[in-house]
């Protein structure tokens, strides 16, 4: 369907260059005369439009909805729905990043009891990228499930039980252990070392089912966020640069980057206000 001001514009361009008139123009475009000559009265959004344009520039994954939180920050209160429409205007509109699974969710069965502190259960898995000379490397990504922090994002070029337990000790002396930590079934989370130190710590390892990653959702969640907003975005030239990149995103996303399910506050943010 072709919009009011796609219109006008076709009846300007047939009055100029086949010399019509405007009643003929307007017949022929199946536009009435009065929304021909329509004037806005509203005030010019070129302001806002660029700001809308300059944070979709610096932040290329975020969607009309967080750049409206990033406007409301900014001082800037406008509707939900302007922000939408000047979004989709200026050709920002963003892709699905993942198709939805068909079967729902509710008709799983799991052994899983909802967080309701902040360091009472935590979530890690790996992930792989590979650098621009073609080398790969993993990242260890760690999460609060009540919080939704992102406790740590450690690289190295192979990661085994050693170093998952050398970045959990590292959290537990900075923060104390959780109740229960939830993870696949990996070899480097079910491994003698791992569950040696699960025991002498006094933690749960709550494993997820074969085949079942949703049984994981919290760290699942911030994996496809990392990859998306991060991995995607960046070329990495060695493990250092790796290494500079992805902690300055983890701490854009527990300072600033909005979450919806923390009513759009960033996690650092939402622990400062459950603590007042």
């Amino acid at each position: 369907m072709v919009s009011v001001p796609q219109r006008r514009k076709a009846v300007r361009h047939l009055m100029s260059l086949y010399r019509v008139s405007e009643r003929r123009a307007c017949s022929l475009t199946r536009l009435s005369r009065t929304a021909c000559r329509y004037k806005p009265r509203s005030e010019p959004q070129e302001a806002l439009r660029q700001r809308i344009v300059e944070i979709a520039r610096t932040r290329i994954r975020y969607g009309y909805k967080r750049i409206h939180v990033m406007l409301q920050r900014e001082g800037i209160h406008v509707n939900k729905k302007r922000v939408h429409r000047l979004y989709c205007l200026e050709g920002l509109q963003l892709r699905p990043k993942r198709p939805r699974r068909n079967v729902s969710g509710a008709h799983r069965k799991r052994d899983y009891i909802p967080s309701t502190r902040r360091n009472e259960a935590w979530a890690m898995d790996f992930v792989a990228d590979q650098l621009a000379t073609g080398s790969k490397f993993r990242i260890l990504t760690i999460v609060d499930t009540f919080t939704r922090e992102c406790l740590a994002a450690d690289i190295g070029v192979r990661l085994r039980s050693e170093n998952v337990v050398a970045t959990l000790t590292r959290l537990c002396r900075e923060r104390g252990s959780p109740k229960r930590i939830h993870c696949d079934n990996g070899s480097e989370f079910s491994g003698q070392i791992t569950d040696l130190w699960a025991y002498t710590n006094q933690v749960t390892l709550a494993f997820s089912r074969p085949g079942k990653p949703t049984d994981n959702a919290y760290i699942e969640s911030l994996n496809g966020s990392f990859r998306d907003e991060c991995l995607n975005c960046h070329w990495f030239e060695s493990l250092a640069d790796a290494r500079l990149k992805i902690e300055a995103w983890r701490d854009d996303y527990n300072k600033s980057r909005p979450h919806r399910a923390l009513n759009n506050l960033p996690p650092l943010q939402f622990v400062a206000s459950i603590k007042n």
